[in-house]
């Protein structure tokens, strides 16, 4: 058995804009987790939630920079179980920014999941990346239009 979470969504926005929100750790921890993230190939980096028990998980998110081409792909290993020795699923995550007229094709693809314990937790991510997505949509989208002075 082998899943893969594939989404995409278009953006009324520069591929710039939308990839900050990709890898600006500030900008990361709106839509997404707390980290420590940098863009720099070859950083580890976790992101930190809430344990989720029933998924055999303890809330820490072991994550290493794979690849990067700046404002159009992003890769990074994604890791969780109980412990940081007791990985439970050993996977990939892979943004990719495709410029489009008046915006960006932005596609996640999170891939690696192979064993059939991973299904619950597959189904969760599956549905939060999409969501996800839409945070940022909303978040960049707000931010463009909101004419308030602060």
């Amino acid at each position: 058995m082998k899943h893969s979470i594939n989404h995409s969504l278009f953006f009324p926005n520069p591929p710039e804009a939308v990839w900050e929100y990709l890898t600006n750790l500030e900008l990361m921890q709106l839509w997404l987790m707390k980290n420590d993230f940098k863009p720099i190939v070859g950083h580890d980096f976790q992101f930190r939630t809430n344990p989720l028990p029933q998924f055999n998980f303890d809330g820490i998110v072991y994550c290493k920079v794979l690849e990067i081409i700046p404002n159009k792909k992003l890769v990074y290993s994604w890791k969780g179980g109980s412990s940081k020795d007791a990985v439970s699923w050993d996977t990939i995550v892979e943004w990719t920014l495709t410029e489009k007229d008046n915006g960006t094709e932005l596609q996640l693809i999170h891939s690696g999941f192979e064993n059939v314990e991973n299904l619950p937790i597959f189904y969760g991510f599956k549905d939060g990346w999409l969501k996800n997505m839409h945070k940022i949509y909303n978040k960049l989208n707000t931010a463009a239009h909101d004419t308030t002075n602060a």
